[in-house]
């Protein structure tokens, strides 16, 4: 490769053939950065954002860097943490972060935590980042990289005028607002490496259709829909439904509550309330936010037969554990760049509160979208009051409309109890998009609920499952994964088992199969965990449910009559499984129905018991547990005029409704019925040769399986998996996985069931 004299590098790669690229310019890529940047955060600090990207990359005018990128064979976006010994590490990302101390001062530090942090993310003031500016060896960075006389167009600062009155909700929204201005410079950093790296990628990044694009394919399929339906009062309400959401998407944006009861086509009716929505006031996305992991992929088919590859399905069983992202996998993070974005709760509320330039990456693009939170009342309560809050700073500050959309509304409004500490900071002005919510629930009662005699008294698997095998066709719903197994061992041959066991190309399959089976008037027992609550339209004339919350229960209530068919109501049977609820949202709910239905005999599942269902549960819980409100928001009252101190990092590690520690994904050899190409098989070594890439983690989400870091750390040492990538995990041993029941955790074959007939 041949140099120019005082040519400053940013990347250098080879091409496909092998061959170096001319080298990325530094100055090119920093102006680059900055502009882009300064886009992505036009609406919240376009300014602050510029000047981040013109100065992320400044300590890559030292010398010492510059000899390195020499002399390392390719491009590693962390270079210091892929080279031996300490002579041939090059750090680079302090430099911009001291000269925005030193022109700005204490201000200045709201870049300094953007610049310093594009590699290794965002990071605590106090004994991290103050630290590391004070650091003698900082200084030498900084002031070897302005000797190497960097264009004086990237130093000056135009006419910026750093103002922190601007601040998006003021000191409450200062540590969103910084992490908002982070992921637009992360985004840009990553995106401009990309354009060098791969310009033909970059290009293809924009060619997502628009919402009004996609808008008429979402009416040509609900007109399909309206002609095919049978005239029933069920598909009436519906069609009700459907046409308040479109009169109620003209309302101004901010927060909204969508209330029907399960089997009233929420899913639909609020994807008809988005795009209008968006039409009206010209929001970008549509973010469609799920509970669970192990039910993403119901709701994103539904949207990819209508809106083909315009949707994303993200969640986390595809990403590299934390500590060991590299830059390749940096670079393949996901962005939220497409139209629509189907996701997890996980994955959205801990990237508001995350620190990892991976999690960041895609903040910016929530901006000014309509965000539906699906099953909003599994939002998990130790987390209930931080995620209000921020809930409340997007919709009124970013442009954002949320819309709570569930059968059993939460109580989340603001309220005092007795006990100051418990008071709720919820969320006001929430308008409820159907009109007589009561009359609609009334309607749609299509079911009798039967409640233990003796609320103590557990009933045993085996003969659980006798009772089970007298019913031709019945859905029975347990609490946990191991339950189902335990369950679904004890049933007759033929019975059909469904639990997070399973990835998602198999679970979807199991779940178009139950579908065909009842629509023909097959006989079909089903083992589920709660994943079949939400997001999953089954239709069983009988449902068993193990004690669990008042809205599980209702949920499990919407497999049953679903569609309203039977000549009486359907038979909803409420059970004590042998052992109880594991600690945590699911025992509490569990506790706080048992005090609700206490000596109920009728009404089970009205609006106002679900209100007060949840004023129960949520009195009853820490709804700050980890402290992120006392350690995060509540500390700019006291240090914002001073320090602008803050803890991004420990309260990213605090905030974690799934503790990714603790979980291991691992793709699976299922055979899709749908895929007839050996699909997982292609893709996997598609990754091992060139990597990872964002199309190819898409893909491999589907065939993944989560377990606990024990259990899979036991299979790998049998030889059962091995580590693909850092984090990621793939399966080698031919029995690991069982086509009916899935992966098996516990190192052994499972007791087979026949195959279903």
């Amino acid at each position: 490769m041949v140099m120019k004299k005082r040519e400053f590098i940013a990347h250098a790669a080879r091409d496909e053939n092998g061959k170096w690229r001319a080298p990325h310019d530094l100055a090119d890529h920093l102006r680059s950065v900055g502009e882009l940047a300064a886009e992505f955060a036009e609406q919240f600090g376009a300014d602050w954002a510029r000047l981040a990207g013109r100065w992320h990359d400044l300590g890559k005018y030292r010398p010492r860097f510059q000899n390195y990128i020499r002399q390392v064979s390719g491009f590693e976006f962390e270079v210091d943490a892929h080279i031996k010994g300490e002579a041939g590490k090059a750090p680079h990302s302090t430099a911009g972060a001291l000269l925005a101390i030193e022109r700005f001062g204490i201000v200045g530090r709201v870049l300094a935590y953007l610049i310093a942090g594009h590699h290794a993310g965002l990071a605590d003031w106090f004994g991290s980042l103050h630290s590391r500016l004070d650091d003698p060896k900082s200084q030498a960075e900084l002031a070897e990289s302005l000797d190497a006389a960097p264009p004086a167009d990237l130093l000056v600062a135009d006419d910026f005028k750093p103002d922190l009155s601007i601040i998006p909700g003021g000191k409450d929204g200062f540590a969103l607002w910084v992490r908002m201005l982070f992921s637009a410079l992360v985004d840009a950093d990553f995106l401009d490496t990309e354009r060098y790296m791969d310009s033909e990628k970059f290009t293809r990044r924009n060619e997502w259709p628009t919402l009004a694009d996609l808008a008429p394919l979402f009416d040509t399929h609900m007109r399909k829909l309206a002609a095919d339906a049978v005239p029933t009062p069920v598909n009436a309400l519906r069609a009700s439904i459907l046409s308040q959401c479109r009169v109620a998407a003209a309302l101004e944006p901010g927060l909204f509550s969508l209330t029907v009861p399960t089997g009233g086509g929420k899913t639909l009716s609020g994807m008809a309330f988005a795009l209008e929505h968006a039409r009206h006031f010209g929001k970008r996305r549509v973010i469609h936010v799920i509970p669970y992991t192990s039910i993403i992929e119901q709701t994103a088919d539904i949207f990819r037969r209508i809106f083909g590859e315009a949707v994303i399905e993200h969640h986390s069983n595809a990403e590299s554990a934390p500590d060991k992202e590299t830059s390749a996998s940096r670079l393949a993070c996901e962005n939220w760049d497409a139209p629509i974005v189907v996701t997890t709760n996980v994955q959205f509320f801990e990237s508001l509160f995350a620190a990892r330039t991976s999690r960041c990456r895609k903040l910016h693009n929530i901006v000014d979208s309509v965000v539906i939170l699906d099953e909003a009342q599994l939002l998990p309560t130790e987390f209930l009051q931080p995620i209000l809050d921020v809930l409340n700073l997007l919709t009124r500050h970013y442009g954002v409309t949320v819309v709570l959309s569930t059968a059993t509304q939460p109580a989340l409004s603001t309220r005092s109890y007795f006990d100051a500490k418990q008071n709720l900071r919820g969320l006001d002005c929430v308008r409820e998009i159907i009109e007589d919510s009561d009359a609609l629930y009334l309607a749609l009662d299509r079911v009798n609920v039967r409640l233990p005699t003796d609320w103590h008294l557990p009933t045993e698997w085996p003969a659980f499952a006798a009772e089970l095998a007298l019913r031709d066709s019945v859905l029975a719903i347990v609490n946990t994964r191991r339950d189902a197994r335990a369950l679904w061992n004890q049933m007759p041959a033929g019975t059909l088992h469904l639990s997070a066991l399973m990835c998602g190309a198999h679970r979807s399959d199991a779940i178009r199969d139950i579908k065909a089976r009842l629509k023909g008037g097959i006989p079909t027992r089903v083992v589920s965990t709660q994943l079949v609550e939400a997001g999953v339209d089954v239709d069983f004339p009988v449902v068993y449910r193990a004690i669990a919350g008042l809205d599980s229960i209702a949920q499990a209530a919407g497999r049953c009559n679903r569609e309203g068919r039977l000549e009486d109501k359907g038979e909803v049977v409420v059970f004590v499984a042998p052992k109880q609820a594991p600690q945590g949202l699911l025992r509490q709910g569990e506790d706080a129905c048992r005090r609700v239905l206490n000596g109920v005999t009728d009404a089970l599942l009205t609006r106002a018991r679900f209100a007060e269902y949840f004023e129960r549960l949520y009195a009853g819980c820490n709804l700050d547990r980890h402290g992120i409100c006392d350690g995060l928001f509540m500390a700019h009252r006291k240090l914002a005029v001073d320090t602008l101190a803050v803890e991004f990092k420990t309260a990213a590690d605090n905030f974690r409704l799934i503790d990714d520690e603790d979980s291991v994904p691992i793709i699976v050899k299922y055979q899709c019925v749908e895929d007839s190409d050996d699909s997982v098989e292609k893709w996997l070594a598609a990754l091992r040769k060139e990597g990872p890439q964002r199309w190819l983690m898409r893909k491999l989400q589907r065939y993944t399986v989560t377990l606990h870091r024990r259990q899979a750390m036991a299979l790998a040492q049998q030889g059962d998996i091995k580590e693909l990538l850092p984090g990621l995990f793939e399966q080698v041993s031919d029995w690991l996985y069982d086509p009916k029941s899935g992966l098996n955790p516990d190192g052994a074959p499972s007791s087979p069931s026949d195959t279903i007939v």
